[in-house]
């Protein structure tokens, strides 16, 4: 093999190296394309663009045709970690990305703070079901604060009830309370907070286990705490 050969089959090579990691850039619409590497700075994170997902790292893919890809490790933090990809669709609003997957949580949306041919920076945004979940909690959080508003010393004032509402049917749980608080205005709050998950769940299509709870017993005071005995 002549040198000149050897020169040619060197650059040819080269030449399709280049052309492998080249990264393609949408220029009618920049989100199209993978994103890696994310800086995480308070409420923004920002990514990088890359030509492909990376194996041991995580990363996101916008495909024009709606598709979605996450590359990552789940919730769980602790090495070795395992990567894998959730799948599923992207609508784009102006600056807001609405997306939809079948893994938790199945809808969220990030607000595009700057988008560049290079650069992707975004602010997870609250969805209006997300919106409405946050409030639910609010509710419930009031219940919880009327419930260990009382020290638990006899349990002769203890009383316990049902609260919130599965979508398959059923309540959530049960809760104890004193009858020293005013228990008008505590059961009204569970009968409003019900109402307002079964409104929700039918809303939002929530899914929820079947089961059948146990219904406590009794309400037995430990250490100032109202503990249900079932």
């Amino acid at each position: 093999m002549t040198l000149k050969s050897i020169i040619l089959i060197v650059f040819l090579v080269s030449l399709s190296s280049c052309e492998e990691n080249e990264v393609l850039i949408d220029s009618d619409n920049l989100l199209i394309g993978t994103w890696f590497d994310p800086v995480y700075n308070g409420e923004t994170t920002t990514f990088k663009r890359g030509n492909s997902l990376p194996n041991d790292a995580y990363g996101i893919s916008f495909h024009k045709n709606g598709g979605f890809i996450e590359r990552t490790s789940g919730w769980c933090g602790t090495p070795p970690l395992s990567f894998f990809n959730i799948e599923g669709t992207f609508e784009l609003e102006n600056t807001l990305v609405n997306i939809s997957t079948e893994n938790y949580p199945a809808n969220y949306a990030w607000r595009i703070i700057t988008l560049t041919e290079h650069k992707l920076v975004v602010k997870r945004e609250l969805t209006a079901q997300e919106i409405e979940h946050r409030s639910l909690m609010d509710l419930f959080n009031e219940i919880q604060e009327l419930s260990s508003s009382v020290s638990c010393s006899d349990t002769a004032n203890w009383l316990f009830t049902a609260y919130g509402a599965k979508a398959c049917g059923g309540s959530q749980g049960y809760i104890a309370y004193s009858s020293e608080i005013d228990i008008n205005n505590f059961l009204n709050k569970i009968e409003i907070y019900t109402e307002a998950e079964k409104t929700f769940n039918v809303k939002w299509g929530i899914i929820s286990d079947c089961s059948i709870g146990s219904v406590p017993v009794s309400v037995e005071c430990e250490n100032g705490i109202p503990t249900l005995k079932y």
